[in-house]
C-alpha cells in the first residue's frame, strides 16, 4: 500500500484551500460592519437585517426556489424514465437518436441552448416569465439525472424484479415496489443535482427569463456589475449554507439507506 506523502499532503491542502478559501473569506466579510467589503470594521450582522428588507433579492430569491424546486422535479420524473428506458429497453429503433438527445446537453454550450429556447419560446408565442425558465432548467437538468440514476439501474440485480413478477406483481408494481426503493438514494441525488443546477444558473435564464421573472443569479450579476455590496456577501453566505445543509442530508439519507438495504440483504440470506 502507498504511503500518504507529504507532496500529496501539500497538494491536497492547495487545491481545498483554491476552492473553499474563497468562499471562507465571502463569508467572514459577510459579518463586516462596513459598506467596504475589503476593510474589516468589526463584527456586524447588520447586512443580513438589510437583506431581510431588500424586496428586490427577497422576490428573485422567492422566483429562484420555485423554478428550482418545480423544474428539478419534473427533471427527475422524466430523467428517471429516459434512464429505465435506455438501460432496459435494450436494442430498438432509434436507441442512438434518443441516447443522443439525451445526453447532446451536457456539452452543449449553455449560451446555444439558451438562444435556442428563446427563439423557440418566441416562435410558438410563449411569453417569457416563471414556466419559461422553468422548462428551460427541465431540459438540460433532466440529461444529469439520467446520467445518475442510469449508472445505478445497469449494477441493479433484476433477479429481483423477476421474483416480484413471478409473485404476481404487475410490471408497474415491481418497479413501484422493487426497483423505486434500491434506486431512490440516486433519484435523490439527480434531485439535488438537478435543484442545484436550477438554482446557479444564470446563462440559460438570463436569455429565458422576462420582466415579470427574474432569478436571483440575474439579480446578483446585475448588482455586481455596480460593484459588490456586503448585502451581497451575506446572501451568498445564506446559499452556502443551504446547500451544505442539503448536500449534508443527501449523504445521511444516501448512507441510512445503503445500510438499510445491507440489513435487509443480510436477514433474506439467513431466512
Amino acid at each position: 500500500m502507498k504511503r500518504f506523502s507529504a507532496f500529496n499532503a501539500v497538494s491536497l491542502t492547495l487545491g481545498f484551500a483554491f476552492l473553499y478559501l474563497p468562499m471562507i473569506i465571502l463569508v467572514i466579510y459577510s459579518f463586516n460592519a462596513s459598506k467596504l467589503v475589503t476593510v474589516w470594521a468589526g463584527f456586524s450582522t447588520r447586512w443580513y437585517a438589510e437583506l431581510l428588507q431588500n424586496e428586490a433579492f427577497l422576490d428573485a430569491a422567492w422566483v429562484t426556489i420555485r423554478v428550482a424546486v418545480v423544474s428539478s422535479t419534473i427533471a427527475t420524473v422524466l430523467g428517471t424514465m429516459a434512464a429505465y428506458v435506455l438501460v432496459r429497453a435494450g436494442r430498438f429503433h432509434g436507441r442512438t437518436l434518443f441516447s443522443g438527445m439525451i445526453y447532446a446537453p451536457l456539452v452543449m454550450p449553455e449560451v446555444i441552448t439558451g438562444l435556442s429556447l428563446l427563439l423557440l419560446f418566441i416562435g410558438i408565442g410563449l411569453d417569457r416569465g416563471i414556466l419559461t425558465i422553468i422548462l428551460a432548467h427541465t431540459t438540460f437538468s433532466m440529461c444529469y439525472v439520467s446520467v445518475v440514476v442510469s449508472s445505478r439501474l445497469v449494477s441493479f440485480d433484476r433477479s429481483l424484479e423477476e421474483a416480484a413478477l413471478d409473485l404476481g406483481c404487475t410490471p408497474f408494481e415491481a418497479f413501484r415496489l422493487v426497483t423505486l426503493p434500491i434506486i431512490a438514494p440516486a433519484v435523490i441525488s439527480g434531485w439535488l443535482l438537478a435543484f442545484t443546477l436550477s438554482l446557479d444558473d444564470l446563462v440559460i435564464a438570463s436569455f429565458t427569463a422576462g420582466p415579470s421573472a427574474t432569478t436571483l443569479p440575474i439579480k446578483i450579476f446585475s448588482a455586481v456589475r455596480l460593484g459588490v455590496s456586503p448585502e451581497i456577501n451575506a446572501l451568498s453566505t445564506i446559499m452556502i449554507g443551504i446547500v451544505t445543509l442539503g448536500v449534508i442530508t443527501a449523504s445521511l439519507v444516501s448512507k441510512r439507506a445503503s445500510i438499510r438495504q445491507q440489513a435487509e440483504a443480510q436477514a433474506a440470506v439467513r431466512a
